[in-house]
């Protein structure tokens, strides 16, 4: 049996950057970062898939870090920079990884897409992975059913070769 949340207490005001926005929000305490971008704001982009942090579906930035927004609470956004698959697609700093991605065929049924591109976004700016062995150590956090991952990690590979090197 649970007990109530004291009165007053089942809410708690935040102050986050999403997507590049400042925002000024009350959020319930126990709301996941997910449910708050999907069903609050409508970012719908961050998908929900096993809700226990092991799929990756979930995955967003937070101050630059891949995290999964699924084992993250909304109240733990404050104070923070939050970016989803929206925000770096609309920044345009996605589109490589998605031309990339859609010439390898490295999304088929999608679903996983949003937090393998979030993740892949991290490896490449960060610009320490390599090998392709690395990039599989990697997107090993992600999962998905479709690829076999070949394809992903050639996407990503294709990208990292592309870009300069420091």
């Amino acid at each position: 049996m649970s007990l109530p949340e004291p009165a007053g207490r089942d809410e708690i005001e935040i102050a986050a950057t999403i997507n590049g926005r400042p925002l000024r929000r009350r959020v319930k305490v126990r709301q996941h970062l997910g449910d708050f971008l999907r069903h609050e704001l409508e970012l719908t982009g961050t998908h929900l898939g096993c809700e226990h942090g092991v799929c990756g579906a979930c995955t967003v930035l937070v101050d630059g870090c891949a995290v999964r927004s699924c084992l993250m609470l909304a109240a733990q956004a404050d104070g923070h920079e939050v970016e989803t698959i929206e925000g770096l697609s609309d920044s345009g700093r996605l589109a490589a990884l998605q031309r990339a991605f859609i010439s390898r065929n490295a999304a088929q049924c999608a679903f996983c897409a949003s937090g393998m591109l979030v993740t892949a976004w991290e490896i490449v700016a960060r610009g320490e992975v390599r090998s392709r062995q690395e990039i599989r150590d990697a997107i090993s956090g992600n999962l998905c059913r479709c690829t076999g991952y070949h394809a992903i990690i050639d996407a990503i590979a294709e990208v990292i070769e592309a870009s300069p090197r420091s």
